[in-house]
């Protein structure tokens, strides 16, 4: 069950904290919740204290408004709920918008984090992935069933193999609520807006934050088919960082689910070097 606390702007936000030992704050996705990483979460090592938070707007959290579902603020509210917790620092594993946060708190709040991993994010976010994404946030699948929806996903992933299809069952059920109205997102749909105010304009040059992370221990893990990261903003980052962790992960797009072996050997590498 979620616990909240109440972030610096009066808003009650959950959480799930368990384990002792090293702080792993997991930020997930846009559109996703804490429950991103359950896949990952029988695979860690011991001594690792796993805390989740589902960001204002998604999940067990409130609708705050469009105008709140930025990173900034985002990033505000992962250092609150860090306060609430009595967590001085920790180390940061941040799915492609997790990944941003996380790079955005090296940039501002250094000595508050003991590294940072990023799955299939980076400082360049591709185009072609924001169109992708811009399809399909803030509405609801024209299916009407959870078992509808994981017989469609291995054709709409396209760049996933391998994948069971208990997964893609799994998938289903963790990202949307199946009603007799049919399936239903599990987030404010404003998030749509908040989406479309961000993709405007010219993008941010998002390098200064990349390499803010200097001196932290590094990770980064990607899709081998991402249409997000691409292989010319990875060889960019690693010829910043040679120090980084990297792995590709085979037959999988944006994003990995963190369980592949690939995911996983990155994953304890970079906790090890975060101790």
């Amino acid at each position: 069950m979620p616990q909240f606390f109440t972030a610096s702007d009066g808003a009650r936000l959950a959480f799930t904290d368990e384990g002792e030992g090293l702080p792993l704050l997991c930020l997930a996705g846009l559109t996703r919740t804490g429950a991103d990483f359950d896949y990952l979460r029988p695979h860690l090592p011991a001594g690792i204290r796993l805390i989740r938070p589902d960001y204002r707007g998604r999940g067990a959290s409130p609708w705050t408004g469009s105008a709140t579902y930025t990173v900034p603020q985002e990033a505000r509210d992962a250092l609150d709920l860090l306060d609430h917790l009595g967590v001085d620092r920790a180390a940061i594993l941040g799915t492609s918008r997790g990944g941003m946060i996380g790079m955005l708190l090296a940039a501002t709040a250094k000595d508050r984090l003991r590294g940072l991993c990023l799955n299939d994010v980076g400082p360049v976010i591709e185009r072609s992935g924001l169109e992708r994404i811009f399809n399909y946030v803030g509405r609801n699948p024209a299916l009407g069933s959870h078992a509808e929806l994981a017989a469609a996903l291995p054709w709409l992933m396209t760049g996933f193999a391998g994948v069971p299809d208990d997964r893609w069952m799994a998938e289903a059920r963790l990202h949307y609520a199946e009603t007799p109205d049919g399936l239903r997102i599990t987030y404010d749909p404003e998030l749509r807006e908040a989406f479309i105010a961000a993709m405007g304009g010219e993008p941010p040059d998002l390098w200064p934050l990349f390499d803010a992370c200097s001196g932290l221990p590094l990770a980064l893990i990607r899709g081998a088919n991402s249409d997000l990261l691409s292989p010319a903003t990875v060889a960019e980052m690693r010829r910043r960082r040679p120090d980084m962790i990297l792995t590709e992960v085979p037959g999988r797009a944006h994003i990995p689910f963190l369980d592949e072996p690939e995911s996983l050997q990155a994953i304890r590498a970079f906790l090890s070097a975060a101790q």
